[in-house]
């Protein structure tokens, strides 16, 4: 037989012909090699499964296969991972813009209108006899107010006797003492109403004990509450201005995977391109350019939402509870004329650092839309420049004895009493809080939607690559048997 083959060559040759191998077929000397592997296989059935298998697998089909299982999974495997963490990304933004922000912004509400109410029920006392309908509209409104943000504070809290986590149960603990202390509060207050109006001195005592439980126990209590529910959304966006780098590595593995793949059939096949290892290559890098795109966007927008809308809100939310605390230690000092000193010292503590909060903020604003303005900042500080002069002067009436224009700088309408200063204050503080949460969740939904369905994308394109791979490859399996 083999002087038969050397005849024909010689033949072929001698008329100017020469029979080589078709450049798109496997070798042909690969292929008997691989035949009479198999067929020795197949002679040998006396043989254990795991001696078969390995022989097997030093063949070309063999190593084919085991590639294709091996890339296949890791398509499988990357997409999946990459659409678990995409979709976890992405509910981490809607709980966040639909869950956790509300909760803070509540609890925000509430630690105001609980000291709004304090220094409201304060100034009706220092009045004297019966205060003024907006005295005491301003106190119900703002009581009002406390109690619905209670319950929207609350949010999906666990209830007590669950198994809850340790921040659970700390909020429950303060929820608890918020609703059971701000209906003794408002009963205290209604005492000392009722005695001031009737021109009893007991009640003094009662707005004393009544502040005394607002300074003491449910004020601390939703601030707490407030803290614990800012780090709720501080925590999470701190990790979502993180690009997904795992997810960039594994799709980046499975292309270098497949373009060793295609290397491999260029050289057992002698085929440039495999349409299925192709096809899987180009869906693997249109996921990971999409990702890309969207996943680098979504952080932007992420880490703008931090810079412009979580980090001021949360400093100027700071500056707007000092503002109520100053205020409180204002109205307290007519009522409290024993310890003015402590109460001087906490408005003068609390006016310095609102005043160090708007001077960082200074530096960091911008007038681009939707963003904290430097004209948002300067009005609160002028507004702040001015109640600092009212009340000096209204403290120097004080250490003169002369209460009556003590009060009058303090609780009156006059655009330079202490009165319309802070409402200057809280109220600039009140619009540039609206601009910072505006922009914060603008943000937060611009990323929520730039990520949109990658992760779902990055799991279809996957199935798709690895069925691709799975397909391109059993003819060039079949092509050994």
């Amino acid at each position: 037989m083999t002087g038969d083959a050397s005849g024909v060559r010689t033949a072929l040759t001698r008329a100017g012909r020469t029979i080589r191998p078709h450049p798109t077929t496997p070798p042909i000397r690969q292929v008997l090699t691989d035949r009479r592997e198999l067929m020795s296989m197949g002679r040998g059935r006396a043989q254990s499964p795991l001696v078969t298998l390995r022989h097997y697998a030093r063949t070309t089909p063999g190593k084919l296969i085991m590639i294709v299982a091996v890339v296949a999974i890791g398509i499988l495997a990357t997409g999946w991972y990459g659409s678990n963490v995409l979709e976890k990304r992405t509910d981490s933004l809607k709980s966040m813009i639909d869950v956790d922000e509300p909760l803070a912004e509540a609890s925000q509400v509430l630690y105001s209108s609980l000291s709004i109410a304090d220094a409201a029920a304060n100034s009706a006392f220092i009045s004297g006899g019966l205060e003024s309908p907006e005295l005491r509209a301003r106190y119900s409104d703002a009581l009002a107010t406390a109690s619905a943000s209670l319950m929207r504070a609350a949010g999906t809290s666990g209830a007590p006797g669950e198994d809850n986590d340790a921040t659970d149960r700390a909020i429950n603990a303060d929820l608890q003492t918020l609703a059971t202390t701000i209906p003794v509060y408002s009963g205290l207050i209604e005492t000392a109403r009722i005695n001031n109006r009737l021109g009893n001195p007991v009640g003094s005592a009662y707005l004393g004990q009544a502040s005394a439980l607002m300074q003491d126990q449910i004020l601390p209590s939703a601030q707490r509450l407030y803290d614990r529910r800012s780090t709720a959304i501080a925590d999470p966006q701190q990790a979502l201005t993180i690009p997904p780098y795992g997810v960039y590595f594994g799709l980046l593995v499975v292309s270098l995977a497949l373009i060793a793949t295609s290397r491999f059939l260029v050289r057992r096949t002698r085929r440039r391109f495999n349409i299925g290892v192709l096809a899987a290559l180009v869906a693997i890098l249109g996921g990971l350019a999409w990702l890309l795109i969207s996943g680098l966007a979504s952080v932007a927008a992420t880490n703008s939402a931090k810079v412009d809308g979580a980090d001021p809100l949360g400093q100027l939310t700071e500056a707007r509870i000092l503002t109520q605390q100053a205020r409180s230690a204002e109205t307290l000092s007519l009522v409290r004329r024993s310890d003015q000193a402590d109460l001087d010292q906490t408005f003068a503590t609390a006016t310095d650092s609102i005043s160090t909060t708007l001077t960082h903020l200074g530096g960091q604003t911008a007038d681009d839309d939707g963003a904290l303005s430097s004209s948002q900042v300067e009005s609160v500080k002028s507004a702040l420049a001015q109640w600092r002069e009212s009340d000096e002067q209204a403290r120097a009436a004080i250490e003169k004895g002369d209460f009556a224009t003590a009060r009058t700088l303090t609780i009156g309408s006059d655009p330079s009493s202490t009165a319309s200063s802070y409402a200057a204050v809280d109220s600039a503080l009140t619009d540039a809080i609206t601009t910072t949460r505006n922009s914060f969740r603008d943000d937060i939904n611009t990323a929520q939607r730039v990520l949109g369905y990658t992760g779902t994308g990055i799991m279809v394109l996957s199935i798709f690559a690895a069925a691709a791979l799975v397909l391109g490859i059993i003819p060039r399996i079949r092509e050994y048997r």
